[in-house]
């Protein structure tokens, strides 16, 4: 996705945000840009979105993201990721969830990675100025690994792409500590277990209000897989400073 495009996307996002505000959902969009010149030339765009309704029982979660980066025009960064998750509430305070996420990431050892699962949760604390919730259950992954070429013994041997389906299991963990009414931190964790990899990815955020729609953001975000192909590294670590619009709050 060329740079210019993804400007024009997040126009066209931003330009969307107040209609579904309308319809009943809340939620924010996000956009992060960086660009350096020197011995390289970088540029690097971020989109995200995510979005939330509830209705009674029922909650409906949608969240999406975009990375793009080029350095000296070669492309460096390409993910997508989208996933969708319907709660219901089946107690209290306990509720049930099904969960299914969506990956691209042109700079992995996967062409895609996609998981489909459910279970429950439970928020352990629910008062301000502390909010955590946890939820685990099992669920079916499927990896679609890269063709690759590795040297043994000297020759260069070439491994087939394979599709990877095992039985896995999903834990996820989100914090969010407010400091006061403009400033807040959020740390959410999320691990896919399965026999061939698990993936664990934890995002960290410092987000302080401008207005009462904008606000600035510093994240970090990190995502480690425990057996990547052959040739590829096992964690990537991305920091980005965002400009959030929040919106149907």
């Amino acid at each position: 996705m060329p740079i210019r495009a993804a400007l024009l996307l997040s126009v066209g996002l931003a330009a969307s945000l107040p209609a579904l505000a309308d319809d009943g959902w809340t939620g924010e969009g996000s956009f992060s840009a960086g660009y350096t010149t020197g011995n390289t030339e970088t540029t690097d765009v971020g989109l995200g979105l995510d979005l939330t309704r509830e209705d009674g029982p029922w909650t409906v979660m949608t969240e999406a993201a975009v990375d793009y980066g080029e350095t000296d025009s070669v492309e460096t960064k390409n993910r997508f990721f989208v996933a969708g998750e319907v709660d219901r509430l089946v107690g209290e305070k306990l509720f049930g969830f099904v969960r299914s996420s969506y990956e691209q990431d042109q700079f992995s050892g996967f062409d895609s990675r996609l998981f489909v699962g459910g279970g429950l949760g439970y928020p352990i604390f629910d008062e301000e100025p502390v909010f955590w919730s946890v939820k685990a259950g099992p669920g079916l992954k499927v990896d679609e690994v890269k063709r690759t070429t590795v040297i043994v013994d000297g020759t260069p041997v070439v491994r087939p792409a394979t599709t990877e389906e095992s039985l896995s299991f999903i834990g996820n963990s989100a914090f969010t500590y407010e400091f006061n009414d403009a400033v807040k931190l959020t740390n959410d964790t999320n691990v896919i277990y399965a026999q061939e990899s698990t993936q664990i990815g934890n995002v960290i955020a410092l987000t302080a209000a401008l207005t009462d729609t904008l606000s600035a953001r510093f994240s970090v975000d990190v995502r480690h897989d425990t057996n990547p192909p052959a040739g590829f590294e096992a964690t990537d670590t991305a920091t980005k400073a965002s400009v959030v619009y929040s919106f149907g709050g």
